[in-house]
């Protein structure tokens, strides 16, 4: 049924690129492009008005680049998850897509297979990294825990769940599920824990609650 697909927006500025990549997820029953942009500039305004379940960003796009955007989209308040698509390994990119609220990054060089199930990892709430990935961030994550225990205190107590089934990798349809509450709802808890910890991303909630229950241990 059309109401269980996960929607999805591209954004690169290559239009061959975000014509395979639509063709790649029409292979899935389940996945549903809703949205393609061109440049962040473009891509912004329309995040922030069909909210999708997932956004595959482009980093290295004319303009605005993808970092530039993904900023943008986390500032204004953006709660999809965002999966960086590029050509770029380096170090550098990679923290910095990260740090700056980025669910994952993928290399565009992946097989289309490897590239489809990581995709659907991402929508069902897991952190997403194309293999060469993973040892930049495990080195950039051992950074200690900046946020302290009192911060928690300040959620509120369904705040306070919903960012421990973030913790566990949970989707916002699988949280609103376990709440018995709607999927927007879960958004804007989302939303408002992400602020009050000052917090740019799913990921970094996740990582970081991770931490505090470590401390705790």
């Amino acid at each position: 049924m059309s109401e269980q697909k996960s929607s999805i927006m591209l954004v690169d500025d290559h239009p061959l690129l975000r014509k395979g990549l639509r063709q790649l997820l029409a292979l899935e029953d389940e996945l549903e492009v809703i949205a393609e942009a061109g440049s962040g500039t473009e891509a912004i305004p329309l995040a922030v008005e069909l909210d999708p379940d997932l956004i595959i960003l482009d980093l290295n796009m004319q303009g605005m680049d993808g970092i530039a955007t993904l900023k943008c989209l986390r500032d204004e308040g953006v709660t999809s998850r965002i999966v960086m698509l590029t050509v770029s390994d380096a170090d550098e990119d990679v923290v910095n897509a990260i740090s700056n609220g980025a669910d994952g990054y993928l290399l565009k060089d992946a097989d289309p297979e490897v590239l489809l199930e990581q995709i659907k990892r991402a929508l069902s709430g897991k952190m997403v990294l194309s293999e060469a990935i993973t040892q930049v961030l495990a080195t950039a994550l051992r950074r200690p825990a900046v946020k302290t225990s009192a911060e928690l205190n300040s959620l509120t107590n369904r705040e306070h769940e919903i960012l421990s089934f973030i913790a566990k990798g949970l989707s916002n349809k699988l949280i609103a599920r376990e709440l018995n509450i709607s999927d927007g709802t879960v958004k804007v808890h989302v939303k408002h824990l992400l602020k009050k910890l000052g917090l740019r991303s799913r990921v970094e909630a996740a990582v970081w609650m991770v931490n505090q229950q470590g401390a705790k241990a």
